[in-house]
């Protein structure tokens, strides 16, 4: 499928799910709208990704595109009005949308009668089934081993680190499959629950569901973190998403120049150290796990030199074996994990 990603002043740094896609997903990226960086290229700034132009709009995209896919995703998931001139020309141009926004694309009036027009579809990721309940507290009787990205924040690389590991799991043999969880892994995957969306009873419940699903048909499942268990607004979600996945083990994720909580600059992070304990200790009740592995994200630091000093201090802190997954490879904490 060819599509363009929207990512309109955000690019790179605060677009994970367009780098999500760009890394991991199955499509050819065709452009990448942001218009600050208008001229530029995906290679520019992220050179371990699939490369494409970044143009101003879709009015500059003169290829055929099956898709446009909304890849940024800001605090609180509302859509941007300056982006409705893209997501139009898109229907227009019978191009599917595909959004992981809390705002509904497929309830807005105006682009609902614009996909009926132009026989185009409007994929609102967030939206959950309809048919999810508690959970029952079963995830841990399936007979694959259930590892489970955590992290400090948000956006420190959960999602990085459960696709990377995975891949380093297959090419050493091993037959893993991601639990997707969050906007990007379901866009990724083509299947999941947004978890962040689903009624919070329901939340351990969701995740349950998909472990369920697939605990037959592979030996290693990688659920997708979200949040962190001390952010002011998403700590219930890594919650209901820890006591669901009742994992074997934990992955602790990390930015190794991140002080504080984003968008919330007045909460300063707690010792790593801190989150181990408080990682273990709240997963203990449901079902013990330990935090085995650490994945830290150094791309803003200059260096290897830099990258090997952040990268054994947080071996320490963590108190097991860690790497960069992107500046070096996830294989190198495969053993550990898995």
């Amino acid at each position: 499928m060819r599509v363009t990603i929207l990512a309109h002043e955000q690019f790179p740094d605060r677009a994970k799910t367009a780098q999500g896609i760009l890394r991991y997903a199955d499509y050819d990226v065709v452009a990448v709208l942001d218009r600050d960086r208008a001229g530029e290229r995906v290679a520019d700034h992220v050179p371990d990704a699939q490369d494409a132009p970044i143009v101003t709009g879709m009015d500059d995209v003169d290829e055929p595109v099956d898709a446009l896919i909304v890849g940024i995703a800001p605090i609180g998931g509302g859509f941007d009005e300056s982006w409705r001139p893209d997501v139009r020309t898109a229907l227009e141009r019978g191009c599917d949308v595909v959004s992981g926004l809390h705002y509904f694309l497929t309830e807005d009036e105006e682009f609902a009668a614009l996909a009926a027009a132009h026989d185009a579809e409007l994929w609102d990721v967030r939206e959950p089934p309809e048919d999810l309940s508690v959970s029952e507290g079963v995830a841990a009787d399936i007979d694959a081993e259930i590892v489970c990205t955590v992290g400090t924040d948000c956006s420190v690389g959960k999602m990085t680190a459960t696709m990377e590991l995975v891949d380093a799991a297959r090419e050493a043999g091993h037959d893993a499959a991601v639990i997707p969880t969050g906007q990007t892994g379901i866009m990724v995957e083509g299947w999941g629950n947004p978890i962040d969306r689903v009624i919070s009873d329901f939340t351990a419940g969701a995740v349950e569901e998909m472990i369920l699903e697939k605990g037959d048909e592979h030996d290693l499942l990688v659920v997708e973190g979200q949040g962190s268990i001390v952010h002011p607004a998403y700590s219930a979600v890594t919650c209901g998403i820890l006591h669901g996945a009742m994992a074997d083990r934990l992955v602790m994720c990390h930015d190794a120049t991140r002080e504080s909580i984003h968008g919330y600059e007045s909460f300063d992070l707690p010792p790593i150290e801190t989150y181990v304990s408080l990682y273990e200790s709240l997963a203990a009740p449901v079902r013990e796990s330990e935090v085995v592995a650490g994945m830290l994200d150094t791309h803003h630091l200059e260096g290897d030199d830099a990258a090997r000093a952040a990268l054994s201090d947080f071996e320490d802190a963590v108190g097991a074996p860690a790497t960069d997954p992107i500046r070096y490879d996830a294989a190198e904490v495969l053993e550990a994990i898995v």
